[in-house]
């Protein structure tokens, strides 16, 4: 049983490793010289498809489109959590029917949240 928990460490040392050099490294290597610091006005320009841009190249979105995406993924989630659920119904019992209730709950909620602050509504 014990053994168990171990690895569950290891896991966690080998993904806080991967995390902490991945951080660093990009640092480390622009010091020791590896990775090169030249700035130029070419390399901090707008580029876009390789044509020069027309107008503002700031453009600020309106921000329903973050909204329209954020329902999106909620729904897919679930999508993705009710298929496996609606699989294996009879062998999970009530207790998975339960958290599966909290999970539409929940869903459900964003939602009419959305739909009160009127995102839903596309001018």
């Amino acid at each position: 049983m014990l053994a168990n928990y171990g690895y569950i460490g290891l896991f966690l040392l080998v993904a806080i490793f991967f995390a902490v050099s991945t951080l660093l490294l990009p640092p480390t290597l622009r010091r020791l010289g590896i990775v090169p610091r030249k700035p130029n006005p070419v390399k901090t320009s707008t580029f876009e498809c390789g044509m020069q841009t027309i107008g503002k190249t700031w453009v600020q979105f309106n921000f329903r489109y973050y909204f329209y995406a954020l329902l999106f993924i909620a729904l897919d989630v679930l999508a993705i959590f009710l298929y496996p659920w609606a699989v294996e119904l009879r062998e999970l019992g009530a207790s998975a029917l339960i958290m599966v209730v909290i999970l539409i709950f929940i869903i459900l909620v964003g939602y009419i949240y959305a739909w009160r602050k009127k995102v839903l509504e596309w001018k």
